[in-house]
């Protein structure tokens, strides 16, 4: 698997959101990444190859363990991001701010984040990126009692969640795990 402690991260972007993945793929192999980018590509001509099938593509190499991370992009995010989202194993979740970006992985551990070309910035996407990948579940919230643990649930939760058993339990979780979450420490911003 290439992973993000070995600097290694696919990428991907239908026409929406080409020009913010460029700036931020730029961005990132000035520091050093190695990119790989499954989407479309300077050059290419022709009709425009669909955000889903873009997104389904990507999300199947994080699905499938080629990639640990994923960044996408569309005109909105949303489209590549749901595309994405259809594959086993992938948390996926479309960001606009650099603290929902940290957030996505912080205290959701999501393994793709996209964004939109048509809203975001290319400086703002460059900084997203960065906080998307230098950080993982439960990293500075140390502080607040039981954040990783009750973040580490909802992961597994939803990680093993099977509808049809979600289904045949009355919509209920089977056996739901406990882990209390202590009062938010003074001071936190996000």
């Amino acid at each position: 698997m290439k992973m993000v402690k070995d600097k290694q991260i696919l990428v991907a972007a239908d026409f929406g959101g080409f020009e913010l993945k460029e700036a931020v793929v730029k961005h990132l192999e000035e520091r050093g990444w190695t990119v790989t980018d499954v989407g479309m590509k300077a050059g290419d001509t022709g009709e425009p190859e669909m955000y889903q099938r873009i997104g389904l593509r990507a999300g199947a190499m994080v699905a499938e363990g080629e990639f640990e991370r994923a960044l996408l992009f569309c005109g909105t995010g949303m489209g590549i991001h749901i595309a994405a989202s259809k594959c086993p194993h992938v948390h996926s979740a479309v960001v606009e701010t650099v603290p929902a970006a940290l957030r996505c992985v912080t205290a959701n551990n999501c393994n793709v984040m996209a964004m939109g070309g048509y809203y975001v910035a290319p400086r703002t996407g460059m900084a997203m990126a960065d906080a998307f990948l230098e950080h993982k579940l439960g990293d500075g919230y140390e502080d607040w009692e039981g954040f990783y643990e009750y973040h580490k649930l909802g992961y597994d939760e939803l990680e093993n969640f099977d509808y049809e058993e979600y289904k045949a339990n009355g919509f209920q979780i089977i056996n739901p795990g406990k882990a209390p979450l202590g009062p938010e420490p003074l001071g936190h911003a996000y």
